[in-house]
């Protein structure tokens, strides 16, 4: 309880406190702002804590995906750039329905924009059994890109939702405590995955032509596939589940900008939000981050396959290990924003992660295994660092501005295709990281670009 009065805003003891006595900077504008500045009032303890626990429900559903690409390779006999087709339909979902969900938000508020989302991503979820029963992977494709319709609003209406519910001086630190939990939900995920989803069946050559002969491959191929469903519709009535109690839970009316308000000409709106370099700027690094975040983690069991010699569990406890190190990047980081200013911290770590990508690259094996997790834990803080500067100031074009945003995700349809495109012309993982390598140098650049501010007392 100590914890949430901290965050409320005061001391451990329930009691502010008055005197300024450890200094640290504010995160983009260069200000000196008290340690124990609030992160959020008190009386949004709640709906703070529900809006947090979507962060850890989309991050398990999205690495449940790194499993699925896997999966389906096997139960459909995919091409490398065909399996990568699993990220595409997630993410042209964010693409497709993230300036809907702005403009819902805006009209109605975050409340009712997180309860379609939720709607959205739980039928998803339910949307596999069917999928499965029929056996289609283009079916399969159609229930991702729902689910990625429904993740599309939540990180719509969530990310700024936490941001804007306290102090503007901490939005930066409130969210990167919020996606804090988005990592533990990623490692259940890869767990769900590798235990409920892989058999630990893996045919040999001959294996799988003694089944053909018998008749019985195509049913190998079957009970593969709807090992899926199980995790997915669980998981999917949980998110209905929470659906329900957010609708009777109580929030904040006075976020809701402009709700119900006569809407401006929705082009106009986009051309002066595009006009604004901090938002240009922060979708083209969004864009290529969220590419290279996918990349990673989607190819890690390929490329673990290929050069380490490992099985898929195996690989796939492996892939857990890159997680583990995405959420002790993000605990560790988020507490280094009360002495260092995010923005200078992601454009360091963008530039480690060139040389441990690089590492990757050149040298494959298990110690360019490893090089792949390391670069988990400098991945971190990027996209809530990006996702915070891009809306900083916004007022009421705030939510256009985090749709335009979350529609940069879209970058993890593009890249991971192309990484599969490069692996099956080179026939190596490895090379097929190259395009992550140009990801983190635009990320870079853009740190940089964003990282001059002066520094200055505060009166």
């Amino acid at each position: 309880m100590s914890v949430l009065r901290v965050i409320a805003g005061g001391t451990p003891s329930g009691k502010a406190d008055p005197v300024n006595t450890n200094p640290s900077f504010d995160p983009t504008e260069g200000r000196l702002q008290s340690a124990s500045a609030s992160l959020l009032p008190k009386s949004g303890l709640i709906p703070f804590a529900l809006v947090t626990a979507l962060f850890f429900l989309w991050g398990m559903s999205n690495n449940l995906t790194d499993v699925l690409v896997q999966q389906f390779k096997k139960s459909f006999d995919l091409s490398p750039l065909q399996a990568q087709l699993v990220q595409t339909a997630v993410f042209f979902g964010y693409f497709c329905m993230a300036l809907p969900a702005a403009l819902v938000t805006k009209r109605h508020g975050y409340k009712r924009g997180i309860l379609i989302g939720l709607g959205l991503f739980g039928t998803g979820m339910l949307l596999f059994w069917p999928a499965a029963v029929i056996g289609r992977y283009s079916l399969m494709l159609f229930a991702l890109y729902v689910v990625g319709c429904g993740s599309a609003v939540l990180e719509t209406t969530a990310n700024p939702f936490i941001a804007q519910s306290g102090p503007p001086e901490s939005s930066e630190r409130r969210l990167n405590l919020a996606q804090s939990f988005n990592p533990p939900g990623t490692i259940c995920g890869v767990l769900v995955g590798t235990y409920f989803i892989f058999s630990g069946v893996e045919l040999t050559p001959a294996q799988v032509l003694a089944l053909q002969q018998h008749g019985q491959y195509t049913h190998y191929l079957h009970s593969e596939l709807m090992r899926v469903v199980p995790p997915y519709v669980t998981l999917g009535c949980v998110v209905l589940a929470l659906a329900g109690v957010i609708a009777f839970a109580r929030f904040n009316t006075t976020l809701r900008q402009n709700a119900g308000a006569p809407p401006e000409h929705l082009g106009r709106q986009i051309v002066q939000i595009l006009r604004t370099p901090q938002v240009l700027a922060a979708v083209a690094a969004q864009f290529c981050y969220c590419g290279a975040q996918v990349s990673t983690w989607s190819a890690f069991i390929p490329y673990t396959k290929q050069y380490a010699a490992t099985s898929e569990r195996t690989a796939a406890l492996f892939l857990t290990g890159n997680l583990v190190a995405f959420a002790a990047g993000r605990i560790f980081s988020t507490s280094l924003m009360r002495r260092f200013r995010p923005v200078r911290m992601m454009t360091a770590y963008a530039l480690v992660n060139i040389l441990v990508l690089g590492f990757a690259v050149l040298r494959p094996g298990l110690p360019g295994a490893i090089a792949l997790v390391v670069t988990s834990f400098f991945m971190s803080v990027m996209y809530p660092t990006i996702f915070s500067i891009g809306i900083k100031g916004l007022g009421a074009k705030t939510e256009l501005a985090s749709s335009l945003l979350v529609m940069a995700v879209v970058g993890a349809a593009v890249i991971p295709p192309l990484l599969g495109l490069v692996a099956r012309a080179t026939r190596s993982y490895a090379l097929g990281y190259a395009p992550v390598l140009a990801c983190y140098a635009v990320v870079a650049v853009f740190g940089w670009l964003h990282s001059g501010a002066p520094v200055k007392a505060s009166d």
